[in-house]
């Protein structure tokens, strides 16, 4: 065999070992697919899992309390307005920190639930995914970065909260927001018309 065709082998198997490992990398939440089940604690140490919503339609939020744009919305209340409105209609809500132990974020199950008092937010359940199983199975890739999942288990909507991509507290007022958007189209079980965005925020730390 000549060196230029080993030199040609060793490259193909080399674009196939990254492939490979694209492919795994590659999260399995797809818009449009059923969104992957998951198992993980929340912070009164109860396993949950999405599977156990079925019936209802979920939010996913990615959350980090130290990111200056999760400040932008629970600082001006709009994150908790989003909750509050959207629970209220039978929407679940799940805060999931997938900060990694000793990054920024990270919190234990006590701090998770000083905060939600402090802020007087209203999830459903905060999950703790410090080992950043479900937020990589997800793909999420800030905070927040939001997700919907109807009633059928399909994930709908993937991407940002809104269409104002910045840190300022002043761009909640006249921002359309996408979750909200979204849920209005679930409601009236038509397809949601902007079923994915850009998501923006701080890196989830991992």
């Amino acid at each position: 065999m000549t060196a230029f065709r080993i030199g040609s082998l060793a490259a193909a198997v080399a674009l196939a070992g990254a492939l490979t490992a694209q492919a795994a990398d590659a999260p399995a939440a797809r818009v449009g697919a059923p969104a992957p089940d998951f198992a993980v604690k929340d912070t009164q140490g109860k396993t949950r899992r999405l599977s156990e919503f079925k019936g209802k339609p979920v939010v996913l939020e990615w959350h980090n309390q130290s990111c200056p744009f999760v400040v932008k919305h629970y600082g001006s209340g709009n994150m908790q307005k989003l909750q509050k409105e959207l629970t209220a209609q039978g929407v679940v809500w799940l805060t999931i920190v997938s900060s990694a132990d000793g990054k920024q974020g990270h919190v234990t199950p006590a701090e998770a639930d000083a905060y939600v008092k402090e802020k007087g937010a209203a999830p459903t359940a905060v999950l703790l995914d410090a080992d950043g199983t479900v937020g990589h199975l997800y793909g999420a890739k800030t905070t927040p970065h939001m997700f919907m999942v109807d009633a059928a288990g399909t994930l709908v909507y993937a991407g940002a909260i809104d269409d104002k991509p910045t840190a300022d507290a002043a761009d909640v007022d006249g921002a359309t927001n996408y979750v909200l958007a979204a849920y209005a189209d679930v409601k009236a079980g038509r397809p949601v018309a902007k079923s994915a965005t850009a998501p923006y925020g701080c890196s989830v730390k991992y």
